[in-house]
């Protein structure tokens, strides 16, 4: 049995076999920091499904080249860190470390979506009605709690990470764990173009979004989740270097099951 687990600092060509009880003893080892890069994965992917829903945000200017209104929803702001939360825990932990946390962020978005679908059904307080109103709820949530956000939200994730996870673990191999930049950043050129069409579409076919936008959306979220990538790449640097120091891991998808509906970590 082939591990490809290669320790910090050494070659990529050096891997080796071992046995059977000494692979399912590295399996069984225990992280320091992957929970909390999860928790974190967690809440940004809610916040923006949340702030997707609430509010299209227009900065009343236009893109140089094309013209268009540099519109896009509201969690454009904070969703590309979830895409360089991507590019740490496959850069350091692996894919199928990745793949984990991915779909236990898929798991808690449904809990969100069900339950404010769940809350919007039930009668509001007296108080509350002459207050708020339901009509207010359903203004700001009901992307989320009609399932519109939500269904775009967890297939643009689920077709974008995975793209950009699976990239940036081939190019990991094919250049021998060097120029880190050139893997997040190409990864992420190919997975937010595909996160970006697809939620669009989605969100535009379930009338979360007017058509009228689809085109202005797509354009606007993608050239500004690439460029907080660009942007952001020292910081990614940092903590990848910091974490594999931290963890003692520097994981190589050798071998590595790339099947998206595979939830274990083997």
């Amino acid at each position: 049995m082939t591990f490809c687990n290669v320790a910090l600092g050494h070659d990529i060509t050096r891997y080796h076999t071992t046995s059977l009880l000494h692979y399912l003893t590295i399996m069984k080892r225990t992280y320091r920091y992957y929970d909390l890069i999860m928790a974190l994965f967690v809440a940004v992917l809610l916040t923006s499904n949340i702030a997707s829903s609430a509010k299209i945000i227009d900065w009343g200017v236009a893109l140089p080249v094309l013209g268009l209104p540099l519109a896009f929803d509201a969690g454009t702001l904070l969703f590309p860190i979830s895409y360089i939360f991507g590019d740490v825990l496959t850069e350091v932990y692996g894919y199928a470390a990745s793949r984990r946390v991915i779909w236990v962020g898929f798991a808690m978005a449904a809990l969100m979506g069900v339950t404010l679908w769940l809350v919007a059904r039930l009668p509001g307080e007296a108080t509350w009605q002459s207050a708020t109103g339901q009509a207010a709820y359903d203004a700001v949530l009901g992307g989320v709690s009609k399932g519109g956000i939500l269904v775009a939200s967890i297939l643009a994730y689920f077709c974008g990470e995975f793209t950009n996870s699976f990239i940036l673990a081939k190019m990991k191999i094919r250049t021998q764990g060097r120029y880190l930049w050139a893997r997040t950043i190409g990864s992420t050129l190919v997975g937010q173009a595909v996160d970006s069409v697809v939620f669009t579409v989605v969100a535009c076919a379930l009338g979360v979004f007017p058509w009228s936008l689809a085109f202005s959306i797509i354009v606007a979220n993608y050239i500004f989740k690439v460029g907080i990538e660009v942007i952001l790449t020292p910081v990614t640097y940092l903590v990848v270097k910091w974490l594999k120091r931290a963890e003692h891991e520097d994981y190589y998808d050798v071998g590595t099951d790339f099947n998206p509906f595979k939830v274990s970590v083997t």
